[in-house]
């Protein structure tokens, strides 16, 4: 089915800049094609300011503001408002911005926009640590894992910021991965239907960030889900819904071991059993707790 998914038109051009096996490259890809040439991208400082090449040209064929590190939310909201006052309905103004630019950096503005309920797709392509200025440890970063100024492994827990966005009663938030591409358009084809702010939140698995082969990265999406350390979902209206993989691993029996997911990183090399398995009990918590809220139990 995916022929009727995607259109053959490409918005994110060869030649482009991205490490091999990029999984932001893979998901912008699948995003555009989903929303097509009348979208514009407000994109902070970040691996996909890089990506898009050295100016005068540009690897992105729709129009592109690259902007500071903490206004991309704001900006948005700015073109928001020039196209409102031009009557001009029919774009898609979409923020494309990663877990330091969200979680961290750029928070506030989106928290305000959020508010404001400007009609913006805000995506956050996570791929959990500052990777384009050196692997540092961002507010997404997985407890445990390894950055450059987490050498012994990031001893704080990573921000639910899809979570975060729920608690603004925006109209819709949703989750996806490069695994599972006809997940990606759907939802993003819904968002854009949706008025207000719309947020969705990208898995990201980046080869030099996270120690892996390149040719590795879909398949390790795809265990992410898998495993039930990614899981797939949306809020509508404040209504929760499993989606894709995700829907059939409520039960833990069908769940792979989040050990299969987390040998083939080298960010997580230095973790022992003991703190496999606690990784490992985190996940099954929080699985727990989405089969009571699914199941009408008291947690």
């Amino acid at each position: 089915m995916a022929h009727k998914f995607f259109p053959k038109e490409e918005f994110l051009l060869k030649g482009h800049a991205a490490c091999p096996g990029c999984g932001a490259a893979l998901v912008l890809r699948h995003v555009l094609k989903a929303l097509g040439a009348r979208t514009i991208l407000v994109i902070p400082a970040s691996c996909s300011s890089v990506i898009a090449g050295p100016f005068p040209k540009s690897s992105y064929s729709v129009p592109v503001l690259h902007i500071a590190f903490a206004a991309s939310a704001a900006a948005a909201s700015g073109i928001v408002e020039a196209l409102d006052k031009l009557g001009e309905k029919t774009f898609n103004v979409v923020v494309w911005a990663g877990d330091g630019g969200t979680a961290d950096i750029g928070i506030q503005a989106l928290s305000g926009a959020a508010e404001r309920g400007h009609d913006i797709i805000y995506i956050c392509y996570d791929n959990e640590a500052y990777m384009n200025t050196g692997i540092q440890k961002s507010g997404l970063t997985p407890y445990k894992a390894w950055t450059t100024t987490t050498p012994r492994g990031n001893p704080s827990f990573k921000k639910d910021m899809p979570g975060i966005m729920v608690s603004h009663r925006i109209p819709y938030v949703a989750t996806i991965s490069p695994a599972y591409p006809n997940d990606i358009v759907s939802k993003i084809r819904k968002a854009a239907k949706i008025r207000g702010l719309k947020y969705i939140h990208a898995h990201i698995p980046c080869p030099p960030g996270w120690r892996f082969d390149s040719s590795l990265t879909v398949r390790i999406a795809r265990l992410a889900v898998l495993s039930g350390v990614w899981i797939l979902y949306e809020y509508e209206n404040g209504v929760f819904r499993l989606t894709g993989p995700s829907r059939k691993l409520v039960d833990k029996s069908k769940r792979k071991p989040i050990g299969e997911y987390l040998k083939l990183q080298g960010r997580f090399r230095h973790l022992s059993e003991r703190d496999v398995e606690e990784l490992q009990k985190l996940v099954d918590e929080r699985w727990e707790a989405i089969r009571k809220d699914i199941m009408g139990e008291n947690a």
